[in-house]
């Protein structure tokens, strides 16, 4: 027969084990160490600032393959528009733009620089331009206004006290480097 006494002896040891994990529980409960339930409340309160915060962080981020293909696309067209790959398409821009203003272009030279650095070769154009002022105000505002990236490094006025306004332009544009 089983010894009752020695199973009375480890249900109340186990028993005594249950009470004192309990008591310890309670004190852990009320104790400050964790805190009133409105501190808690607080916490979590700060918690979740904190979590929408980071969210609001890491928005611009999502879709980020996306984005990086959009912006290559975008950029390979900035480049398609912008830089021409031969010179006669800068001639023939040029040309274009001071004839639809109402400017001759007396002269006109177009010299490459030495490569520059990136994907881009600069080309410096030096042309005289002849017309009334308002056209010549159109044409250097065509100019910076075009698809094509041309930028104005002077403007000196020129010619002779009667007849037309006479402008030699030096500006530059790019090529798009041979690979």
């Amino acid at each position: 027969m089983p010894d009752l006494r020695k199973t009375r002896k480890n249900l109340k040891t186990a028993l005594v084990i249950m009470a004192g994990v309990d008591l310890l529980a309670a004190i852990v409960y009320f104790s400050p160490l964790v805190g009133s339930a409105d501190s808690r409340r607080q916490q979590l309160y700060q918690l979740q600032a904190e979590l929408n915060e980071k969210t609001q962080q890491v928005a611009p981020l999502k879709d980020l393959p996306h984005k990086v293909e959009l912006a290559r696309h975008q950029i390979d067209d900035f480049y398609g528009k912008r830089f021409p790959a031969q010179q006669s398409e800068i001639v023939e821009r040029f040309a274009k733009l001071a004839a639809a203003n109402g400017v001759t272009v007396a002269q006109q030279t177009y010299k490459k620089k030495d490569e520059g650095q990136g994907q881009l070769r600069p080309v410096e154009i030096q042309a005289d331009v002849a017309g009334n002022y308002t056209a010549l105000a159109r044409f250097i505002n065509a100019l910076e206004r075009d698809e094509m990236f041309f930028i104005i490094d002077g403007v000196t006025l020129g010619g002779e006290p009667q007849g037309p306004v006479k402008l030699n332009v030096k500006l530059e544009a790019f090529l798009k480097a041979e690979s």
